[in-house]
Order: C-alpha cells, then sequence, then structure tokens
C-alpha cells in the first residue's frame, strides 16, 4: 500500500513539474490572476463581475455568429500565447520571483494537476458505472440531459453562460473566504433540524 501511495506520490510531483515547465512563461500572469481570483483585495470581486458583465454585454449587442465568435475567441487566444510571453517579464518584472511566489506557483500548478485527475476519475467512474450497471447509468444521464435542457429551455442561454462564467470566477474566492463552508454548515444544520422535527412527529 505504501509503495502504491509512494508512485502515486512521486507521478503527482513529476507531472506537476512538467506542468510548470510549459506554464513558466504564464507564470506572472497566472500569479496574477491567482490573487484576483482568491480576492486578496476587497474589491477583486467587483473587478471579477465587472469584467465578465462587460464582455457579456457586448457579445449580447454584437450578437455574433457561432463561427464569428469561435474565430475571434481563437484569434485571441493565439495572441495572448504570442505576445503573453513576450510582454510579462516587462510588465510584472519577473526576472526576481520571491520564494512565496514560486511556492505559489508550484501549489497553482498541483491543484491543476489534481483537478485533471478528478476530472479524468469521473469521466471512467461514468463509464465504470455504464459497464457496470447500465440502466442506473441510462436513467441518471436522461434525467441530467433533461434537466438541463429544461432549464436552456427556460432561461436565455447567453444569461445562463453569464451565471455560470461568473459563479466560476467567484468560487475560488468564496472558497478562500470560507463562504461556501459557512453557507453549506448553516444548510446542513437546518435540514438536520428539519429531519429531527419529522422524526419527532412520527413518533
Amino acid at each position: 500500500m505504501a509503495e502504491g501511495d509512494n508512485k502515486s506520490a512521486n507521478l503527482l510531483a513529476q507531472e506537476t513539474s512538467q506542468l510548470e515547465e510549459q506554464l513558466q512563461a504564464w507564470g506572472e500572469v497566472i500569479l496574477a490572476g491567482d490573487q484576483v481570483l482568491r480576492w486578496e483585495k476587497p474589491w477583486y470581486p467587483a473587478i471579477l463581475v465587472g469584467a465578465t458583465t462587460i464582455l457579456f454585454m457586448l457579445i449580447y449587442f454584437l450578437d455574433p455568429s457561432v463561427l464569428t465568435g469561435l474565430s475571434c475567441t481563437v484569434m485571441i487566444l493565439c495572441l495572448a500565447d504570442y505576445l503573453v510571453p513576450t510582454l510579462a517579464p516587462r510588465v510584472f518584472g519577473s526576472n526576481k520571483w520571491t520564494t512565496e511566489q514560486q511556492q505559489r506557483f508550484h501549489e497553482i500548478c498541483g491543484n491543476l494537476v489534481k483537478t485533471q485527475r478528478r476530472v479524468l476519475g469521473w469521466w471512467k467512474r461514468l463509464f465504470a458505472l455504464k459497464e457496470e450497471k447500465p440502466k442506473m447509468y441510462f436513467l441518471s444521464v436522461i434525467s441530467s440531459l433533461v434537466a438541463v435542457a429544461w432549464i436552456g429551455q427556460q432561461v436565455h442561454n447567453l444569461f445562463l453562460t453569464y451565471l455560470i462564467v461568473s459563479f466560476l470566477l467567484l468560487l475560488p474566492g468564496l472558497n478562500q473566504h470560507g463562504i461556501i463552508t459557512k453557507y453549506a454548515g448553516m444548510a446542513k444544520r437546518e435540514i438536520n433540524k428539519l429531519l429531527k422535527q419529522k422524526e419527532k412527529k412520527n413518533e
């Protein structure tokens, strides 16, 4: 068991190191984005929501076709991939990284690798469920897709996407400041109270 754990830890360290090398040119941008996403300053959430709102308002008013939107997105990504490694050192002065910055960059890369592993694990479990319990798999997938289709029919697609993107951008900060844990705990306590009241009534 210990050998398996050591092998897994070594593999995780190797994958993290490889990702660090691949993202090294984006290091300063990633660290700056990490500070914003974790709300290191109280006005960062307003910047996130404001920037997201402006972007989606722009998309709403321009109303580009799918092909145009896809082309513009890929073009922006290509420009960023070319310009960021060149401009980032001049903007952030990346030649002098502190130990704290290096450690935080290592943690970010490690978290990205762990997230990738979780997603792959969920995907494998889904296919395992398909093989072991095809009826449950079928019912779960169809029910989920029907629910998503119904929500998409009730809410405007662009607005729904705006809500999802805004939530995902705010999620790291909500988690960092313990807001999710706080309200999840409150909800859990209320549910437990309701269950206890129901049990008393049944008695």
